[in-house]
């Protein structure tokens, strides 16, 4: 299973490797990763897939979640079929 993450915040250092390491502690892999930071506001979307997690997808999003908190983002996970409905066009 593939998911969708969204990282929104205030620019600071370490972010990335937070969640980089929520995820690979979590047997996540980053298959594809965009961010960028406006005006000191940092985003970041990631295609993950999940099939080595033994993570539901909602104990992911959970987990990441506390990690944003700590980290002073918000992060938010979504199923990919979800995400693609949401914004097709």
């Amino acid at each position: 299973m593939r998911a969708i993450v969204t990282v929104i915040g205030k620019d600071k250092s370490g972010i990335i490797a937070k969640v980089a390491t929520a995820l690979a502690d979590n047997q996540v892999n980053i298959e594809d990763i965009s961010q960028t930071i406006a005006q000191g506001n940092f985003t970041m979307i990631m295609i993950c897939d999940l099939s080595a997690s033994k993570l539901s997808l909602k104990e992911l999003s959970v987990t990441l979640m506390e990690v944003g908190e700590k980290a002073g983002v918000s992060i938010h996970v979504q199923h990919e079929d979800i995400f693609n409905a949401m914004h097709k066009i």
